[in-house]
C-alpha cells in the first residue's frame, strides 16, 4: 500500500496516534512480551516487573489504538497482539537502529 501524497490531516493524525501509542518503552516491552502469544495483566506484569496498576493502563492505551485485544475469562483479563503490522514496525525500526549503531561503531574505530 502506498501512502498519499501529500498525506490527508486526518490519516496523518492516525499515524501519529499509533505512534504515540508504542512512544513508551513500558508499551513496547509489553507488546515484545506478547509476541510469544497471549498473557494476562498479571503474567505481564510479572515478566516486566512493573505493578499490575501500571501495566494495566500501558495495556489500555494500545488497546484503544487498536494494537491489542482483550478476552476476559472470569476475573483474569488477556491480551493479545491484534495488528500484526506493529510487529513488523518493531523489526523494521530494530533493523536500522543496528545499523546506525554499526555505522556509529565504524566512526568510532575509525578515529
Amino acid at each position: 500500500m502506498s501512502l498519499p501524497i501529500p498525506l490527508p490531516p486526518d490519516l496523518a493524525e492516525l499515524i501519529a496516534s499509533r505512534f504515540r501509542a508504542l512512544g513508551d518503552p513500558l508499551r513496547v516491552r509489553l507488546v515484545d512480551q506478547l509476541r510469544g502469544g497471549e498473557l494476562t495483566v498479571n503474567e505481564l506484569a510479572d515478566r516486566v516487573g512493573a505493578s499490575q496498576q501500571n501495566v494495566s493502563r500501558h495495556l489500555a492505551v494500545l488497546t484503544d489504538a487498536g494494537v491489542l485485544g482483550r478476552r476476559k475469562e472470569g476475573i483474569r483479563v488477556h491480551y493479545r497482539i491484534v495488528d500484526e503490522g506493529v510487529l513488523a514496525l518493531c523489526e523494521q525500526v530494530c533493523g536500522s537502529l543496528q545499523a546506525h549503531v554499526a555505522a556509529l561503531a565504524a566512526v568510532v574505530d575509525a578515529a
